[in-house]
């Protein structure tokens, strides 16, 4: 069974010309068709004459430019213009003529520049046509001189129609680029800040606290293996970041999960944060959207607390259920109270947005008893 698709792509790749050909050359053998030889165009009603060497001229300036009507239109336009012009005044009358409102169509559709002076040109001519056809003793009068510009008006005006709809269809197609590009910029920039700042912010961490063990040789060596340890997991998933966006790259990047809280917690803990970490439920295979979004939720919560209240009691909640992830950061100490209370900072905003797009919602502030609370609630099953 014939593929049409497969045809018609195929189809699609040859030239332009190419596949303008077999039009040009239907017109040109319509010609010889004994059936048509009386169905051609009659305008002036000038008494017709018999077909010889002049009327081939004829019908090749008429049927075979349409080859170059979308790469050449102004020129395909001229001399089918000139070929129908022919064929009127000398009385051939050949079927040919309808090569002139496809030329006028063309023209209209795919000239890129100058098209209201390829308008007046043309018209312009016409006039001069019937003027010589009226000089050559038409009796077509004006009426129907005017009646064929208004189907020659037609053509062109649904020429117009498809370039403009065309042309809106291209611009809409760039906008819905551009804003994707942009969604890709913020998700980027989101996933750098959340990968960045949480173990650049750890390193930091453990690199002040190793400036005070220089007497304590075994916890020195403790603190630098940590900061050790988190670079090399920072470049590891920042290579990862860099991996999803190499269209070269493989479709299965590496993509954090809430089951990989454990290892945040762990690194919270060698930068000197005590941490308490509990979970309940268990995390899908594969992952959702939900479970990404739950993972970066702690990241930013345990980041801010190394900033902010390092040293101070932290204790990280997840829960799984069938339709919802919950979490919760709770750092102590009044510390906390200097982070932007309503989640202003870059990333709790961005987690925000985040949450908010799946359909949750988090919240990050202050407690009654002095502590700083992140909570998100997240509903599972949504893909990232």
């Amino acid at each position: 069974m014939v593929d049409l698709r497969r045809v018609r792509a195929a189809w699609a790749s040859y030239d332009v010309t190419v596949r303008d050909l077999p039009l040009a050359l239907a017109i040109l053998t319509a010609t010889f068709v004994p059936s048509l030889q009386d169905q051609g165009t009659q305008l002036g009603d000038l008494p017709g004459r018999p077909h010889d060497a002049l009327t081939g001229v004829a019908i090749a300036l008429q049927a075979l430019p349409l080859v170059v009507r979308r790469r050449f239109p102004a020129a395909c336009l001229a001399l089918v213009s000139a070929g129908f012009a022919l064929d009127q005044l000398a009385g051939f009358h050949t079927v040919a003529g309808v090569a002139l409102p496809i030329a006028i169509f063309s023209t209209a559709a795919h000239l890129r520049s100058h098209r209201r002076t390829a308008a007046v040109v043309a018209t312009a001519a016409y006039v001069a046509l019937a003027v010589a056809l009226a000089d050559g003793g038409s009796g077509e009068g004006v009426t129907g001189f005017a009646e064929f510009y208004v189907v020659l008006a037609v053509a062109w005006g649904i020429g117009v129609w498809l370039r403009q709809s065309r042309a809106a269809e291209a611009e809409h197609r760039r906008l819905a680029a551009e804003g994707a590009r942009a969604a890709e910029r913020a998700v980027i920039a989101h996933e750098l800040h959340d990968v960045v700042t949480h173990h650049v912010t750890a390193m930091v961490v453990q690199c002040e606290a190793a400036r005070y063990l220089a007497q304590d040789p075994a916890r020195l060596d403790d603190a630098l293996t940590a900061v050790a340890a988190t670079g090399r997991r920072a470049i590891s998933d920042l290579r990862h970041l860099l991996d999803v966006l190499d269209p070269q790259h493989g479709p299965d990047p590496r993509t954090p999960t809430a089951g990989e809280v454990g290892e945040l917690v762990e690194q919270a803990r060698r930068s000197g944060q005590p941490v308490e970490y509990a979970q309940e439920g268990t995390t899908p295979h594969p992952p959702g959207g939900a479970e990404i979004a739950a993972y970066r939720v702690v990241q930013e919560a345990l980041t801010n607390a190394l900033k902010h209240a390092h040293g101070l009691r932290t204790v990280v909640r997840v829960r799984h259920d069938d339709d919802v992830v919950d979490v919760e950061v709770t750092t102590a100490g009044e510390a906390q109270q200097r982070v932007a209370p309503a989640g202003g900072g870059r990333g709790l905003a961005g987690l925000r947005d985040r949450v908010g797009l799946l359909g949750g919602e988090l919240t990050a502030g202050p407690a009654p008893d002095g502590s700083f609370v992140v909570r998100a609630r997240i509903p599972a099953g949504t893909r990232p």
